[in-house]
């Protein structure tokens, strides 16, 4: 298949709905495709962590958008996450990541571990009070990143409930296409998103607390270190961020181990198991399938010249199953030797919550098998149509308290495991 006609496909509702196969087309033309006049694609590992890493490459600034995008200014949910540590480069981008990282340091998350757990264990108390199937993207998936990342911001537990329709709607303007309609529909999340994060620093500004939106309206009180629109487009863009990413995770990753009985028993009986799994099932099906580049300079990679102002598309679910990298890319296997995915990129634009995430993930995993040996997906699971942020809609399961026989021989990362 052409380029142009596989790119074609993947952003189509199909090639949504199931990336991976178009991948492989992709491939096939190499790790770095030309795509268009100054457009390509990037597919190969290597390539792609390169790239994340190479000070050639940036994010869109403002005289591009301009060129891409015009009107873009009009736009709420643009303008947001234009004026975010998301879209913009150094030294802007310097500065407000430096801001944020202190709410995200190793000892802060390392203290956050058993808040996760309680979170969690109270999740799953209300999954097995439930009467029938219950929608474990709303019972577990969401609830609990969304509470640990409004915990760091300091947002009362009474308004968590309102950022998942917001959430969902703004994101929609990072997919790679966009109709007027769901730019609408973004426009509408970004414009609500922003009104209550206005009102949150009014309040912290009357009385200041120990969270990171405190510190960041400190940091744009204190002087011109963060505009008034960074502070705003940053509060946003940490919450979306905080918390979308890692219910994706925990979606596809439950999907993963469930059709896997095997693979599931081992990290129920050996919990200490876990990063090596949510590496493995990042890897595998990656909550971040895709983020973009603009060239500065020229380069070459992939046997592939890319002249300046060339748009790269670094396929993050591609690179993540790069047979180069990965010998049987397809198949799920947490003993597989250093695994390393690219699922929150590298670089200076690597997730500032990455840590935070892992962490949810590695608490989440174990309990919910420890604690609902019976866990089954029922029903058919519904996916998001979207192809950056890869995720489900609704995965009904059902709590069972009784686990399958299943016999797991003692092992460990990195050694001989059990068939998944």
């Amino acid at each position: 298949m052409d380029p142009t006609d596989a790119l074609a496909l993947l952003m189509s509702p199909e090639g949504r709905l199931d990336p991976y196969p178009t991948y492989e087309r992709l491939r096939a033309h190499g790790p770095v495709v030309q795509a268009g006049p100054v457009f390509y694609v990037v597919t190969g590992y290597a390539e792609a962590d390169a790239i994340l890493r190479d000070a050639r490459f940036g994010v869109m600034d403002d005289v591009l958008r301009d060129q891409f995008m015009p009107g873009w200014r009009e736009s709420p949910a643009v303008l947001s996450i234009s004026r975010s540590m998301l879209r913009t480069n150094p030294p802007d981008h310097s500065r407000m990541r430096r801001l944020a990282a202190g709410a995200f340091t190793p000892r802060r998350i390392a203290a956050m571990r058993d808040v996760v757990r309680a979170q969690a264990d109270e999740l799953v108390d209300g999954m097995l009070a439930a009467d029938g199937p219950v929608d474990f993207m709303a019972a577990f998936a969401y609830p609990l990143p969304v509470g640990v990342i409004c915990a760091l911001l300091g947002v009362p537990a009474a308004d968590r409930p309102l950022f998942r329709r917001w959430a969902t709607d703004l994101t929609g303007v990072l997919e790679p296409e966009i109709t007027a309609d769901e730019l609408a529909v973004a426009d509408r999340g970004a414009a609500e998103l922003r009104s209550y994060f206005t009102e949150l620093v009014a309040a912290r500004r009357r009385a200041p607390a120990d969270d990171l939106t405190t510190a960041l309206v400190q940091a744009h009180d204190g002087g011109d270190r963060l505009s008034g629109d960074e502070l705003l487009a940053n509060l946003i863009v940490l919450l979306v961020a905080g918390f979308e990413t890692t219910t994706n995770l925990l979606g596809n990753g439950l999907v993963a181990l469930l059709d896997r009985p095997r693979a599931a028993a081992a990290l129920r009986e050996r919990p200490d198991l876990a990063p090596a799994y949510v590496d493995e099932l990042l890897r595998y099906d990656s909550p971040v399938q895709l983020t973009s580049r603009m060239s500065t300079a020229p380069s070459r990679y992939g046997d592939v010249d890319l002249p300046p102002e060339s748009w790269v598309i670094v396929l993050l679910g591609a690179a993540n199953r790069d047979p180069r990298r990965y010998p049987d890319p397809g198949r799920f296997d947490p003993w597989r030797a250093q695994i390393a995915p690219l699922s929150f990129g590298a670089g200076p634009h690597y997730c500032l919550g990455a840590a935070l995430a892992r962490l949810e993930a590695q608490v989440a995993f174990p309990l919910l098998l420890r604690r609902l040996p019976g866990l089954a997906v029922a029903g058919r699971p519904e996916r998001r149509v979207r192809l950056t942020l890869r995720g489900h809609a609704t995965l009904p399961v059902t709590v069972g308290r009784e686990a399958a026989p299943v016999t797991v021989p003692g092992t460990r990362p990195g050694a001989a495991g059990p068939t998944p």
